[in-house]
């Protein structure tokens, strides 16, 4: 114990390496930041890009969830786009609602579901045929489907959960998401 004891007494925080860390915002700015005595300091770094990890891989995955409620392309006639930058490339083929939505855990996923969850009841009165997409159809449009059947059709969460991750297996709501999805109660 005396050698711990002579390690924290001998401690200096002048023999800590220097440490930088390189931040990329929502928007897409990128900065590094770095501590300067007792302050932090950051520095724009470069152009900015995109403030999420994109996706450009093809998704040809179909995940049928009810007849009316599609997390891929299949006679689709209403498209739900819950993503952040993605534009909706087939308007005159397709009835959109756009609802951009952020993957964050901080964000409130709940406080979008009355508009995303009328979207999809028109669609289905009309006999139409819904796609559900985020911009990987892992965290947020999953998340929507889910929170859609809790409160249409009365599901508990992990009933939901099941439904949706027996259909598209790679379904992963940010954790932010899960705890808002556990805790709604329609």
């Amino acid at each position: 114990m005396s050698s711990l004891s002579q390690e924290i007494q001998g401690f200096s925080a002048a023999r800590l390496r220097k440490q930088s860390t390189r931040v990329t915002t929502v928007t897409g700015e990128r900065f590094v930041e770095t501590r300067r005595g007792d302050r932090f300091h950051a520095e724009r770094e470069g152009d900015a890009a995109c403030g999420f990890v994109q996706d450009s891989s093809l998704d040809l995955q179909v995940g049928i969830i009810r007849p009316f409620l599609l997390l891929c392309a299949l006679c689709v006639t209403h498209v739900l786009n819950v993503a952040y930058g993605v534009e909706n490339v087939f308007p005159d083929l397709f009835t959109y609602k756009t609802v951009t939505v952020l993957d964050l855990p901080e964000t409130d996923i709940t406080s979008y579901f009355p508009e995303c969850f009328q979207f999809i009841n028109e669609a289905s009165q009309q006999g139409g045929v819904v796609l559900v997409h985020c911009n990987a159809g892992v965290s947020r449009s999953t998340s929507v489907v889910i929170g859609f059947l809790m409160s249409q059709e009365k599901m508990s969460f992990d009933e939901a959960f099941s439904a949706v991750k027996t259909a598209r297996p790679y379904i992963q709501p940010n954790p932010g998401f899960m705890s808002q999805l556990k805790k709604y109660n329609p």
